[in-house]
């Protein structure tokens, strides 16, 4: 069973200007889900696609394969998918294409070896399963939703107005880990988002998806403290 890691990281980002490549405790953001995905020993590659020559230097220098990404795909409108889509295109051609692929987000600097071999079970292990996706709870319960209406608040499902919390449906959503896909499903449906999806559930302060100056100053102190818990105050060792 062939698998590879995909990490698509491009130099532009409108609302955090370059990214993927903050430090974070030292090391460059990208550094960490590279690490982890070649230390969980699952992938035949870990493979990072960009158009930045900075961003392939710092990823080459992690241990990962580098793929440029063609004008297209370097847009903000460009998706996952599109490069995904483009990746298993090239590998194809190279007669090395693999059964499935994780993509991984250049900023899941939390993100561990262990997690991504207990995800890729969740796919192993289940014939029917096609996808696997890094989930959260919400910070605030979506239930608890306002709309407007008329220039008034109004809840959004007043029927749970009358229940206390531990009483509400267990909700979760993507958090812009991970997500694991067979290659044949992914490219016939072009999403990851198929009828046949597990999620693979990870604690909020782990998933913190990173956009504004303000999540990287979270995770900035997160990190400081969940590495230094880990290895000490030996940062070298990250």
């Amino acid at each position: 069973m062939r698998k590879s890691a995909f990490i698509a990281a491009r130099g532009g980002s409108r609302r955090l200007p370059r990214k993927n490549l903050l430090p974070v405790c030292g090391k460059p953001m990208l550094a960490y889900p590279i690490k982890a995905a070649l230390e969980s020993g699952l992938f035949e590659q870990v493979i990072v696609s960009t158009d930045d020559s900075t961003i392939a230097r710092i990823a080459r220098d992690a241990g990962a394969r580098v793929i440029h990404r063609p004008d297209e795909l370097a847009t903000d409108s460009a998706t996952v998918v599109d490069v995904c889509l483009h990746l298993l295109e090239i590998l194809k051609n190279e007669n090395a294409l693999p059964d499935m692929f994780c993509t991984i987000y250049p900023t899941a600097v939390f993100l561990t070896p262990e997690d991504l071999n207990r995800s890729f079970l969740l796919l192993a292990d289940e014939p029917e399963c096609d996808f696997v996706m890094g989930v959260s709870e919400y910070n605030l319960h979506p239930v608890q939703a306002l709309v407007e209406h008329n220039g008034y608040l109004q809840p959004m499902w007043p029927e749970y107005l009358e229940l206390k919390s531990q009483s509400y449906p267990h909700l979760v959503c993507s958090n812009g880990t991970l997500y694991w896909a067979r290659v044949p499903a992914f490219q016939e449906i072009k999403s990851f988002y198929g009828k046949r999806f597990r999620g693979y559930e990870i604690p909020r302060n782990r998933s913190i998806d990173i956009d504004t100056p303000e999540d990287y100053e979270i995770v900035k102190q997160i990190a400081y403290r969940y590495f230094n818990d880990m290895y000490g105050s030996k940062q070298s060792g990250l």
